[in-house]
């Protein structure tokens, strides 16, 4: 869905409540703001942490040695804890 938006000279804007809704954002809410070269990207916190596990996986193929529990425990097992 594609929708204008007005940003006040304080640099408020809105987001109309059909889509807060959609998002999960209807009782408030948090979002990631990404500057790109050809724009600007709202993404909740949970599309940003999905984006980034994505990323993850398409570096580590679901290896699970290659996960942050794996190095952690490694690394207490390497320094004797």
């Amino acid at each position: 869905m594609t929708t204008q938006v007005t940003v006040a000279a304080n640099g408020r804007m809105s987001l109309p409540a059909d889509m807060r809704k959609r998002l999960g954002l209807s009782g408030g809410g948090a979002l990631v703001v990404e500057e790109l070269p050809d724009g600007v990207v709202l993404r909740t916190l949970a599309q940003s942490i999905a984006k980034a596990q994505a990323l993850a996986r398409r570096y580590t193929g679901d290896k699970p040695e290659s996960s942050v529990d794996a190095f952690l425990n490694n690394r207490r097992t390497d320094s004797g804890e």
